[in-house]
């Protein structure tokens, strides 16, 4: 069934968000008018100002820009509030080779490169994203990317669903808070540098909890009880009908807290998947104070102080969790196949894989086919037989969980070993590698279609 792209409802609606846009961008314009746009890059330490002082009054080409910005979505919202009469014609929507390009590139294999060359483009350019003027402007990029993607039908049908606009909500807020570290912490760096107090050391004025803190937080709390309510108005609460064991939804999906785990679910059995790797997460954020041995960095925001904690954090929780997050939600569709974010979900794509053992790659090459016990053997001779047949798969395990880490205790890791003795040294060591063991799975079944290193099904052992 055809659904037109744009409707006289959406091209309204979506005037309003350029009204939105309208007014961030005059508040903007007079912000700098009033404070100049180096304001807060100066109090903040940030250098791409430098030699501009808020002080010396406002910057008129930096003014009118924003405000001729401002001006044009308004424009666009007057558009759209006066061009709802005849949909099809309505010029203002995203173009066809854009979401035809888009969809094409679509595919695990680039969304994974995709995010970690967008994870390490951020961290050699967080000076440069750290500038609030930078911030703004992607920003505005970013809504407006929404908007014009807005005007196609399937894209519509994911994002505005009910369960995934809180998603598309904690994508800005965690954009947000990141940009909000790396402000402080390349501020508080450069103060290091240069022998000065860090940011709030030299400003000693208290806060009284009565009544500063607590009419704050009774602001907050009126506030967000506001917010609630009127989400609870605007969006239907994602109810579907009463379950049915014949009729089941397609894609069945977890909570988006847990579609992270789902799709590990493609590349690990659920034992390991389900258990063992959210334990090892678990554990891990448990030790981490026992086996933290730089003094710098606590109690105040820094990047160059703890580089090594800072980047192993952020790569496990932007690339992967908060992106597998985001493929879970909005790219896989009926059957757990890869969608576009333009593509209709349609349940009859169909992608063939062939996914081959580890062990039957290995026998295959041997030219020999996998050692299979005799029929009526008995219970030591097949457990032998197991072994046997999968004795490559298990020495590369052995060999990545035991020879790795004192390999790494006297290369890359030799500061760490000297600083923490061996039980910290091989604790931190095996967290790290069970980290990586997520991302070493997804690009061996992508490369090799390999499905599991160790496949032992007769005893559910399979990793």
């Amino acid at each position: 069934m055809h659904h037109p792209d744009l409707t006289s409802e959406v091209i309204f609606g979506l005037g309003w968000l350029y009204l939105l846009l309208f007014a961030m961008n005059a508040a903007w314009a007079f912000r700098a008018y009033v404070e100049g746009p180096g304001k807060h890059d100066h109090e903040s330490g940030d250098k791409s100002h430098e030699g501009e002082h808020w002080s010396d009054g406002p910057s008129l080409a930096y003014t009118t820009f924003w405000a001729i910005v401002s001006m044009g979505f308004f424009l666009l919202a007057i558009t759209h509030f006066t061009g709802t009469s005849d949909p099809a014609a309505f010029l203002i929507r995203m173009p066809q080779f854009v979401k035809t390009g888009i969809d094409a590139l679509a595919n695990p294999v680039l969304y994974f490169f995709g995010t970690v060359g967008l994870f390490v483009l951020m961290i050699l350019l967080r000076r440069v994203l750290a500038n609030v003027t930078v911030a703004w402007v992607l920003l505005n990029l970013t809504i407006v990317f929404i908007a014009l993607s807005m005007t196609d039908y399937d894209f519509r049908q994911i994002v505005g669903k009910p369960d995934n606009v809180p998603i598309v909500s904690m994508l800005f807020i965690v954009g947000y808070f990141t940009w909000l570290y790396f402000r402080k912490a390349n501020d508080n760096d450069d103060r290091i540098a240069a022998g000065k107090p860090l940011y709030g050391e030299d400003d000693n004025d208290k806060v009284l909890v009565w009544p500063d803190l607590v009419y704050t937080e009774l602001i907050c709390m009126v506030a967000l009880t506001a917010l609630l309510v009127l989400w609870g108005c605007v969006l239907q609460a994602p109810l579907e009908e009463p379950a049915s064991a014949v009729k089941t939804p397609n894609p069945s999906k977890a909570p988006w807290y847990f579609l992270g785990l789902q799709e590990m679910l493609v590349y690990y059995d659920p034992w390991m998947a389900g258990v063992v790797l959210p334990s090892v997460i678990l554990v891990g954020l448990m030790a981490l104070p026992y086996i933290d041995f730089n003094k710098r960095g606590n109690g105040y925001y820094s990047f160059n102080e703890r580089k090594f904690a800072i980047l192993t954090f952020m790569f496990g929780f932007l690339p992967l969790w908060i992106g597998l997050i985001v493929l879970g939600t909005f790219l896989r569709g009926p059957n757990w196949n890869f969608f576009g974010i333009y593509e209709p979900w349609d349940p009859h794509k169909l992608e063939v894989l062939n996914n081959v053992n580890l062990s039957e790659y290995f026998w295959a090459w041997m030219g020999r086919t996998p050692p299979m016990a005799a029929p009526g053997s008995d219970g030591f001779t097949q457990f032998v037989t197991i072994l046997w047949r999968e004795s490559v798969g298990l020495l590369l395990v052995g060999a990545y969980l035991l020879v790795l880490p004192p390999l790494m205790a006297v290369t890359i890791f030799r500061k760490f070993f000297r600083h923490m003795g061996f039980i910290r040294y091989f604790v931190l060591a095996n967290l790290f590698l069970f980290m990586a063991c997520l991302p070493i799975k997804m690009l061996l079944r992508w490369t090799f279609n390999l499905k599991y290193i160790v496949a032992i099904p007769e005893y559910f052992f399979n990793i």
